[in-house]
């Protein structure tokens, strides 16, 4: 019985797999635009959780102040 054979490359992530996709897909410009508009939103719900944080935060130091 024969051992299998050892890959000498590695086998490319799910991600990397995309990006080669998506570099056949789209120009360079569009990819840039895509990953600036996902970059925008990861900002955007990271300035949302801060907000919602801060919220708690002021919340808790008025019901602190009236008890």
């Amino acid at each position: 019985m024969q051992a299998a054979p050892v890959r000498a490359t590695a086998i490319p992530s799910f991600t990397d797999a995309l990006r080669a996709v998506e570099s056949l897909l789209m120009s360079s410009g569009q990819r840039t635009a895509r990953r600036n508009a996902w970059t925008s939103v990861l900002e955007d719900r990271r300035r949302a959780k801060d907000r919602v944080e801060a919220e708690r935060v002021l919340e808790a130091a008025v019901a602190s102040r009236t008890s």
